[in-house]
């Protein structure tokens, strides 16, 4: 297929739908999780699935440079036709993967001696927080090593795979977990054995089948020396590290959410933990576009061809943010029916109703910084990447402080919003330098 043929909106959706399926799938285990809680005996459940759950997300969101930084360089490796790099790329990440996953179950017991006091909540709450992430934080080498799968099938644009792979492992982890909690009624620590069984099985079957599939694509004989080449790693540890920065910093964003939540109160975090899994399945739809984006971006930089980029980036951001508006339209019909789906506690459903306008107007806002990351990680552009995020967070989490203190919970949502768009703002100030790379 041509580079002018793969720009176009019909090709971006077209590699898009399979992504688009498996992202639904990610929250679908989410929803999942949150409704076996929410529909136990009361909200503390929820309240620590939420707590619970945001920690071990940003500790492995930490490291999702493994994801980002394999699908932007083995896109432009495919650009070059070069598929040894991409075998050697994949390698590098795939131990780099394993070596991060031990280390972080490594530190178990001071991730939970630390998290004791940052949230105010019972000591009940803690207890299951604490079993949740004892039994989860086992499934790090398999979770960290799919983001290097999902990079790898990304960059070469084989989207099916990677979704399928998603897939797998999402809708074996909602099934598992259902079948422990409400079969066997483990409650929480059903929860987190599902998810850890589920990573270790999908992990298993995609090992095997990448190596067969990329074996017969090898043109000459893979040696110690070319996979760990102190230039090819100081490039991946510099791209790594920027994104490691970034991907905290956004992590930390989104926990800082919960945190201010838990500060309101314990309904108040119980109702922002059901209200986030709407700004959650609308970020995995949008993504599926950003997702296209990185590959196809870094595609065309590998082929130096700069009309194609340009064309690319064009026609992601208009299904973007076309996409983000039908999204909102759905949640203004479909709101009260899902949330009396994720719980029967009718208070909580009595305070989330009062913020429907958030979930509605957040979607086509935050599509545009969306596909600017995807832009931005295709063509491996790291530094301005992490440069944004870090003004953006520092606005976030002022802007935070002075508008949860004046108007309470609806002042957290107006700064999540904020940070949206601050995000979409610097992201375009640096937009330019990404053309430098024709």
């Amino acid at each position: 297929m041509s580079t002018s043929s793969q720009t176009t909106k019909s090709y971006l959706f077209k590699l898009s739908i399979p992504i688009f399926f498996s992202n639904l799938a990610i929250p679908f285990a989410g929803l999942v999780d949150t409704g076996l809680m929410g529909h136990l005996d009361n909200e503390k459940f929820l309240a620590a699935i939420s707590i619970a759950t945001s920690v071990i997300t940003m500790i492995f969101w930490s490291f999702g440079f493994l994801r980002m930084g394999t699908v932007g360089l083995v896109a432009q490796s495919l650009g070059r036709k070069d598929y040894n790099e991409i075998v050697q790329i994949l390698i590098r990440n795939i131990i780099l993967a394993f070596l991060v996953g031990v280390i972080i179950i490594f530190f178990k017991d001071l991730i939970l001696f630390s998290i004791k006091d940052f949230f105010k909540v019972s000591e009940e709450t803690h207890l299951l927080i604490n079993s949740y992430i004892s039994i989860r934080i086992l499934s790090a080498p398999a979770e960290l090593i799919l983001y290097v799968l999902t990079g790898l099938y990304l960059g070469l644009q084989k989207t099916n795979i990677s979704s399928l792979m998603i897939s797998i492992f999402c809708i074996g982890n909602a099934i598992l977990s259902t079948f422990f909690v409400i079969n066997l009624n483990l409650e929480i620590f059903g929860v987190a054995v599902g998810t850890v069984i589920a990573a270790y099985i999908t992990i298993i079957i995609f090992l095997i089948f990448s190596y067969f599939y990329l074996k017969k694509k090898i043109t000459r004989r893979l040696t110690y020396k070319k996979i760990f080449n102190p230039l090819k790693l100081f490039r991946l540890f510099n791209i790594n590290f920027d994104i490691f920065i970034r991907t905290i910093l956004i992590t930390f964003s989104f926990l800082w959410i919960t945190y201010q939540s838990s500060k309101l109160g314990e309904n108040y975090l119980a109702v922002n933990t059901l209200l986030m899994q709407f700004i959650i399945l609308a970020s995995f739809f949008l993504d599926s576009y950003a997702f296209t984006t990185e590959a196809v971006v870094g595609y065309t930089i590998g082929k130096r061809a700069k009309n194609s980029f340009l064309a690319v980036v064009s026609s992601s951001f208009q299904l973007s943010i076309f996409s983000g508006l039908i999204i909102s339209i759905i949640y203004l019909f479909t709101f009260q029916l899902l949330i009396n789906e994720l719980t029967n506690l009718d208070y909580i459903k009595f305070l989330a109703s009062n913020y429907i306008f958030w979930i509605i107007i957040i979607p086509p806002v935050a599509s545009i910084c969306y596909q600017f990351d995807g832009i931005f990680i295709g063509a491996s552009q790291t530094i301005e990447m992490r440069n944004g995020m870090i003004i953006s967070v520092v606005m976030f989490i002022l802007s935070s402080h002075l508008l949860v203190s004046n108007f309470g919970n609806h002042g957290l949502w107006l700064s999540l919003l904020f940070f949206m768009i601050v995000r979409s703002i610097t992201l375009n100030y640096y937009f330019n330098r990404i053309l430098k790379n024709f």
